[in-house]
């Protein structure tokens, strides 16, 4: 399933992935830092949800409370409990 998660908090505006069997593949992020974002998409290609979610939650940019990483993980785990 393709999921999309309106992003709070961040320079990003909406994360989209494809979900399937417990692994997430396609990230696309709209806005925010090209470059670390197309980077970050491409790391976590192909991981599975629990492994995203452990290695990116809590993850602050700057003197936010969190960041477009953190916010992936939420939205990994939103799509998670939806299935």
């Amino acid at each position: 399933m393709t999921y999309t998660y309106r992003t709070s908090g961040t320079c990003s505006s909406s994360i989209s992935f494809d979900y399937e069997d417990g692994r997430v593949s396609n990230v696309r992020f709209s806005g925010g830092c090209n470059g670390n974002l197309k980077g970050i998409a491409a790391l976590v290609d192909g991981m599975s949800a629990d492994e995203i979610i452990a290695k990116c939650s809590g993850i602050k940019c700057g003197f936010k409370n969190t960041s477009c990483p953190d916010q992936l993980a939420k939205a990994v785990a939103a799509a998670k409990a939806e299935v």
